[in-house]
């Protein structure tokens, strides 16, 4: 296969490789190539420039606003990279090693300190920082609870779920051996709970649910539905990844969850995006710690910090050392930067930013849900459809004029969802030039559909046939 550089010349380098100072090894005949390797010849100057501009390119929360619903895209403050930094030269095998203990005592006060901070900021009673990722921690807790089960002598079938679930959510407990019992939304918005009462049987394991939900929409009958499952003898599990919008409000724990996810890298402003880095710890209520994966760090009573690994009902380790620690610097990081008072304001400014920006554009598009939201809001590009105009084309359209689009199509009980998460560290200016570009959009899908249809046409790949793009792969270098 022919490789095609553009920017190669013959004959142009900008490397000059120093004489070798150690004598020439002899090297195999057959592993040596049969023609030299096609590489491109460019200068220095040409090499760094390309790069360069490729990085300019990027589109990150640092350069422009990125209402990507429920994800919380926040702004990720400097700080917590240099906090993060301080722990770069530990190895994180340190503390597993023999007598390396002593050496870690720091990274290990750390951990134990998150993990108390999470517990009293969840309600639950115990943390484990080991899960990667939050889909990886649905996963812990889903085994956490399956093991409580298992050592009750219960026989357990299934796992309930709303049908506005996030996907993970149903897929994290078919991985553990459960078959799903999805229950629909009501017309208020929420998983209707004369439905969930007909799911329930003694042969569920555990009930999960986002709250607020994916439509950014705080169940009223919460307590309610966990007593429910627990008259049953089923669990109840938070996904956490919408915890940004009640932090100091509501702690899941005191309202009847059993089990919960926390998304560091959503709520407790550490990079997201892009496939990592996360971090999902659980926290469990005090029946479930025997089952949490080893090792465990604990605290001595002449205050040291150790880990404990005899655990005979642990469902063992989930993941290498003790999960992304540098993402969990950054988390303690910032929950000791806000403070409780700090946590509380974040969850104000989250909410009062998705009401403005619902109420703001309820009038150009169709809002399924009218009422008060939380930390984000979920639009309908119905009204647009009539005109030719899918969600998709609005969030193309977007991409023209500077704004990443928010996510479309989900949740999936919504036709042409649009779902907007402004997070609270956007100011209003910022989320003004957001709107009145949605209001834009809106008005060229009654006048100019087409020029919808075409965006984006300022980057430089155009419109993509996604379908094509999906089916038939192409990640060749020529």
């Amino acid at each position: 296969m022919e490789l095609i550089y553009e920017k190669s010349v013959a004959g142009r380098g900008g490397v000059r490789l120093p004489a070798p100072d150690v004598p020439e090894s002899g090297f195999p005949e057959e592993l040596r190539r049969g023609e030299a390797a096609a590489l491109p010849e460019v200068s220095e100057l040409d090499l760094v420039r390309h790069f360069t501009n490729l990085s300019r390119r990027n589109f990150s929360v640092d350069t422009n606003f990125y209402p990507l619903g429920s994800c919380t895209m926040k702004y990720n403050a400097k700080v917590l990279e240099s906090a993060a930094g301080l722990f770069a030269p530990f190895h994180p095998m340190t503390a597993l090693l023999p007598g390396g203990e002593e050496h870690a005592q720091g990274s290990l006060a750390l951990l134990f300190q998150l993990g108390e901070l999470l517990a009293e900021i969840t309600g639950m009673d115990e943390v484990t920082t080991q899960p990667l990722a939050g889909a990886h921690g649905e996963m812990t807790g889903i085994m956490l609870i399956a093991a409580w089960h298992r050592a009750k002598g219960h026989r357990k079938k299934y796992v309930v779920v709303p049908d506005s679930s996030h996907g993970t959510n149903p897929a994290s407990a078919a991985m553990v051996g459960y078959e799903i019992i999805t229950v629909p939304t009501a017309p208020y918005g929420d998983m209707d709970i004369e439905l969930f009462r007909q799911a329930m049987s003694d042969e569920v394991a555990a009930v999960m649910m986002t709250c607020p939900n994916t439509l950014g929409l705080f169940n009223p009958h919460i307590r309610e539905i966990c007593d429910i499952a627990h008259e049953h003898g089923a669990l109840t599990y938070y996904d956490g990844a919408n915890l940004n919008a009640i932090l100091g409000k509501v702690r899941p724990g005191d309202v009847g969850f059993d089990v919960i996810h926390v998304n560091l890298h959503k709520t407790f402003g550490t990079p997201h995006g892009g496939g990592g880095p996360g971090a999902g710890p659980v926290g469990v209520k005090k029946g479930l710690i025997p089952f949490l994966p080893a090792p465990r760090v604990v605290r001595e009573k002449d205050g040291c910090y150790a880990l404990e690994t005899d655990l005979p009902h642990s469902i063992g380790r989930t993941a290498n050392f003790f999960g992304n620690y540098g993402v969990l610097v950054k988390a303690f990081a910032y929950i000791l930067m806000q403070g409780r008072e700090g946590l509380i304001r974040v969850s104000e400014q989250a909410v009062l930013n998705a009401n403005y920006i619902m109420s703001r554009l309820k009038g150009h598009y169709d809002l399924p849900y009218d009422q008060t939201c939380m930390h984000e809001c979920v639009f309908s590009a119905s009204r647009q459809l009539k005109h030719g105009v899918h969600a998709i084309d609005i969030a193309k359209y977007l991409i023209d004029r500077g704004f990443h689009p928010p996510t479309v199509y989900f949740p999936l009980i919504v036709r042409e969802a649009i779902m907007i998460e402004p997070t609270e560290t956007e100011s209003k200016e910022t989320m003004d030039a957001f709107i009145d570009v949605m209001i834009e959009a809106a008005e060229l899908a009654e006048k100019e559909p087409e020029l919808l249809q075409r965006s984006p046409v300022t980057m430089p790949i155009s419109r993509l046939d996604e379908t094509k793009a999906a089916r038939e792969q192409n990640v060749c270098l020529g």
